[in-house]
C-alpha cells in the first residue's frame, strides 16, 4: 500500500523532477506547481497534474493548489519555502502532511544565533562568535578587536551562501554589514546578522542525518563541499579526502547529538568546518534535503527522498546505523549557467543544444532540455552531474569522461570550468583548492576546454548536425547557419562596449540582467580602479560592478531599484 495517494511538490526544476521520480516508483500521484515564467518548464509536464501559481513563495497559494489537487502531503524540495516554518504550519493546519521536519525544529535551526546556543548547550563544538544579532558596523569592529580578524558576517535567517560577507579589517565592516543585511532581507525577509570568526582555508564537511518519529537517528557519513565560489558550492564528494574512519565516527556522533538536541525528524544536514588540525566546528543545520544529497545516495544505496516520505507517513527508518554501508566514491558537479570569464556572472538564456552523458556510474539530475529558458528570476543551475566508482581517482576520471560527453549550448556554463578543475594537480591530490576557483589560471584553462556546442550557440543561429565519410571514415559535422546581420545588433554593440573605448572615456556596462540595489557614486566623483560603482542583484546574489581605471564619473545612467539588461550603460568614467 502506498504511503500517500498524492503529493504536491512545492518547487521547480531538477529537484521537483527528482522527487516526482521517487513518487512514481512508490505508486504515489504527483502534483506540480508552476509560475508564469515556468509554463513550459519540464517539471510541469513531468508530473501527473500541474497547477499555475503566481510564484513559489506564497504559502496560502501553494496550500490552495494542494487542496484543489486532492493531495495528502506537500514536499518542499530545497530553496524557496523549504525551510519556512510558517509554510510547514500552514500545511499542517490545512490537514496536509509536511514532508520535512517539525516547524519547531525549522524555527530553532533557522535562527542561526539560537541554533548556535542550542548546540553549545548540547556539547556540540561551535565556531567562536556571537549568539545574538549584531546591530551595527561598530559592533563588528568591537568583535574584531576581541576575536581578531578575519570575521564573517552572516544573515541570521540565511542559508545557501546568501547573506555572507568576510571582514578582514575594520574598514570593511560597514560595507559587509550593509550587504549581508540587504541580502538577508531580500532572500529571507530578515535583515538581522551575526558574526563568527572566519576560519581560513578549512574544509566544508557536512554530515547527512535521518531521524524518524520513533526515536531513531542515524548518520549517513560526510560530504566534502569545500570547493565553493562566494559561499556557493560547486563540487561535492563523499567520502571526504580528509576524513578517516575514526573522524567519520566522531563527527557522525556529533551530528546525531545535534539532531536530537533540535528535536529533529526527516532528512537534514549538519554543516561544519574541518581544520587542518582535525578540529570540526558546527556551523548550521539545513532542515531540508540538500542539493548534494545525490552523492550520499550513490555510496549508501539509500533513497533519501523515499526515507523522507516514510518518515512523514509515520514509519520507522528502513535502516539502522549498523546497517549503513559505504561503497566507493561519488562526485557531483553543479552545471550552472554562469560565465567563468566574467567572474561567474549568471548567464540566462535559451538552451539551444542539450545532450546528457550516460553510461556506467553516471547520473544526471536536471529539469531542462532544448528550448528551456534559464530565467534570471531563479537559480542558474542547469543540471547536477553525479558519478560513482570504486575510489576517488576512478570517480574523477569518470567525471571527466561524463563532462566531455555533456553538450550544452545557448548559455555559458561551468562545463569547461569543471573539466579544468578536475584536471588540476590540487584537486587530484585532494587538497582544498584554496584560491584556485577564481584564479586566472583556472579561468584560462576552462576557456580552452569549453564545449563546441557552447561556441556554436553564441552565434544565436541554427545548428544542423550531419555525417560525412572521407576515405571510408565517418565524421560528424556541425553546420552553423548564423543569424542575419541585423539580428543581435544590441548584443554585439554591448560586447564591443565592454572592451572600453579607444579615447579618454570608458563606458561601464552591466554584464548581466538584474536590478540595481545600490549606487555608490555620483556625477563628478573621482574613482580608482577596482572601486565599486554599483551593486546589481541577479538570481538573488549581489554582484559588485567596479571601475576598470582611475578617472572621474562624467555620466551616470542608473538609479537604485532600476531593472537593467546585459550591456546597459551604468556610467562613463573619464
Amino acid at each position: 500500500m502506498a504511503l500517500f495517494s498524492k503529493v504536491l511538490v512545492a518547487n521547480r526544476g531538477e529537484i521537483a523532477i527528482r522527487v516526482f521520480r521517487t513518487l512514481h516508483e512508490l505508486g504515489i500521484g504527483s502534483v506540480a506547481v508552476y509560475s508564469d515564467a515556468d509554463r513550459s518548464a519540464r517539471h510541469a509536464g513531468y508530473a501527473e497534474e500541474a497547477y499555475a501559481v503566481d510564484g513559489y513563495l506564497d504559502p496560502a497559494e501553494l496550500v490552495a493548489a494542494a487542496m484543489r489537487a486532492g493531495a495528502e502531503a506537500v514536499h518542499p524540495g530545497y530553496g524557496f519555502l523549504a525551510e519556512n516554518a510558517g509554510f510547514a504550519r500552514a500545511c499542517e493546519e490545512a490537514g496536509l502532511v509536511w514532508v520535512g521536519p517539525p516547524a519547531e525544529a525549522i524555527e530553532l535551526m533557522g535562527q542561526k544565533t539560537v541554533a548556535r546556543e542550542t548546540m553549545r548547550a548540547a556539547g556540540v563544538p561551535v565556531i567562536p562568535g556571537t549568539t545574538e544579532p549584531v546591530r551595527s558596523a561598530e559592533d563588528i569592529v568591537r568583535l574584531g578587536t576581541e576575536l581578531g580578524y578575519p570575521l564573517i558576517v552572516k544573515a541570521v535567517a540565511g542559508g545557501g551562501g546568501k547573506g555572507m560577507k568576510v571582514v578582514r579589517s575594520a574598514g570593511e565592516a560597514e560595507g559587509a554589514f550593509e550587504s549581508a543585511a540587504r541580502e538577508g532581507l531580500a532572500s529571507f525577509a530578515s535583515a538581522e546578522v551575526y558574526v563568527e570568526r572566519y576560519v581560513e582555508d578549512p574544509r566544508h564537511v557536512e554530515v547527512q542525518i535521518l531521524a524518524d518519529a520513533h526515536g531513531n537517528v542515524i548518520h549517513l557519513g560526510e560530504r566534502d563541499c569545500t570547493i565553493q565560489r562566494r559561499h556557493q558550492k560547486l563540487v561535492e564528494e563523499t567520502p571526504s579526502p580528509a576524513v578517516d574512519e575514526e573522524l567519520r565516527a566522531r563527527i557522525g556522533r556529533i551530528a546525531v547529538d545535534a539532531a536530537r538536541a533540535a528535536g529533529y525528524r526527516s532528512a537534514g544536514t549538519i554543516e561544519g568546518l574541518l581544520t587542518a588540525e582535525g578540529d570540526w566546528w558546527f556551523m548550521e543545520m539545513n532542515t531540508r534535503i540538500q542539493v548534494e544529497h545525490t552523492v550520499t545516495e550513490a555510496v549508501t544505496g539509500i533513497d533519501l527522498v523515499r526515507e523522507q516520505l516514510r518518515i512523514a507517513a509515520g514509519e520507522a527508518l528502513s535502516v539502522g546505523q549498523d546497517e549503513v554501508r559505504f561503497s566507493g566514491h561519488a562526485i557531483e558537479c553543479r552545471i550552472n549557467a554562469e560565465d567563468v570569464a566574467a567572474g561567474f556572472l549568471p548567464s540566462p538564456g535559451t538552451i539551444t543544444v542539450y545532450r546528457e552523458p550516460s553510461g556506467p556510474g553516471v547520473r544526471v539530475d536536471s529539469g531542462v532540455g532544448v528550448g528551456s529558458e534559464i530565467s534570471p528570476l531563479y537559480d542558474p543551475m542547469v543540471a547536477k552531474l553525479i558519478v560513482h566508482d570504486v575510489d576517488r581517482e576512478h570517480a574523477r576520471r569518470r567525471m571527466l569522461r561524463a563532462l566531455d560527453e555533456f553538450e550544452l549550448g545557448g548559455v555559458r556554463s561551468l562545463l569547461g570550468f569543471h573539466s579544468a578543475l578536475l584536471r588540476h594537480p590540487s584537486f587530484v591530490a585532494g587538497e582544498t583548492c584554496h584560491g584556485l576557483v577564481e584564479s586566472e589560471e583556472l579561468a584560462a584553462a576552462a576557456a580552452e576546454l569549453e564545449r563546441p556546442a557552447e561556441a556554436a550557440a553564441t552565434l544565436n543561429g541554427q545548428v544542423r548536425v550531419t555525417q560525412v565519410e572521407v576515405d571510408g571514415r565517418r565524421f560528424e559535422v556541425k553546420i552553423v547557419e548564423p543569424e542575419p546581420p541585423w539580428a543581435g545588433l544590441a548584443r554585439r554593440r554591448a560586447e564591443r562596449r565592454r572592451g572600453g573605448s579607444a579615447g579618454h572615456d570608458e563606458e561601464v556596462v552591466t554584464p548581466m540582467q538584474g536590478t540595481v540595489i545600490a549606487v555608490k557614486v555620483t556625477v563628478g566623483d573621482e574613482v580608482r580602479a577596482g572601486q565599486v560603482l554599483c551593486v546589481i542583484e541577479a538570481m538573488k546574489m549581489e554582484n559588485e560592478i567596479v571601475a576598470r581605471r582611475d578617472g572621474v564619473v562624467t555620466e551616470l545612467a542608473v538609479a537604485e531599484g532600476q531593472a537593467v539588461r546585459s550591456g546597459d550603460l551604468i556610467c562613463v568614467v573619464t
